[in-house]
């Protein structure tokens, strides 16, 4: 276990390998085109570019930017959510490519227009320890001046609307709930989910680190993103921002 009780190993891949493609039966990913659509006019995205996808689950918001003639890979630690994702993007032809990978040893430099990494991704199930290091190895990832979209679930929001049986370690920001889940066939199962939450201030700082230049951290909702301040009545942080050129923490 970690600090934040968070069990070692890749804990969301059993979770990932019960929904399939149950997952996207949620009402949470009925808002993927105005998320994309918002990101592409908020980073002036353009056919022809390369974007990276991190965490990018079974590639929802991957196969959304390759369909505007983005070139997309994306990375998820789910064998299960990545087949799901190659698959989608085989049957219709799309210029996205998606590889099985820790986000904790992505080692990219300088290679992408723009990197997102949204719905909490990779790097909101870290257990409050990685954020950090797999922030910078993000920015890295991206050419100086690309863009940077990163979702993160909303510290506020989440004490605010704390729920019985859930708890949220003050040290580490990590929010412990179990939730119950349903597979493709309707069977339901209870799973522990822990998600690292943040304060607007906090993305900034860590994007300061990083050698980011904060554009915006706006308050948003699934399949409502827009440049608004945060309130207490958001539940996700959304920093968008670009690569200054300076480098930020290692990645070897």
């Amino acid at each position: 276990m970690t600090q934040a009780g968070t069990p070692d190993g890749p804990w969301f891949n059993d979770l990932a390998a019960f929904l399939g493609p149950a997952y996207l039966r949620n009402a949470f990913t009925m808002g993927t085109e105005q998320e994309i659509g918002f990101l592409v006019g908020a980073l002036d995205l353009r056919p022809g570019q390369r974007v990276l996808d991190v965490g990018c689950g079974p590639g929802r918001h991957a196969l959304a930017l390759a369909r505007r003639g983005i070139e997309v890979v994306g990375v998820d630690l789910s064998p299960d959510f990545v087949d799901l994702a190659r698959e989608a993007a085989e049957r219709e032809g799309l210029p996205a490519r998606f590889e099985v990978l820790d986000v904790r040893e992505l080692a990219i430099a300088g290679e992408f227009d723009a990197a997102v990494c949204l719905c909490q991704g990779g790097f909101g199930l870290l257990g409050g320890t990685d954020e950090i290091d797999v922030f910078g190895r993000i920015v890295r990832a991206v050419r100086p001046g690309g863009g940077l979209a990163v979702s993160a679930f909303h510290a506020p929001f989440a004490l605010r609307h704390l729920e019985a049986g859930e708890t949220f370690d003050p040290a580490t920001g990590v929010l412990h709930e179990t939730a119950v889940l349903r597979d493709p066939a309707g069977v339901e199962a209870p799973f522990d989910l822990w998600t690292t939450c943040f304060t607007a201030r906090e993305l900034v700082l860590l994007a300061a680190t990083a050698g980011v230049d904060v554009l915006g951290v706006h308050g948003v909702t699934p399949g409502d993103y827009d440049e608004r301040t945060p309130t207490l009545g958001h539940p996700e942080l959304l920093l968008l921002g670009r690569r200054t050129g300076a480098d930020g923490p290692r990645t070897d």
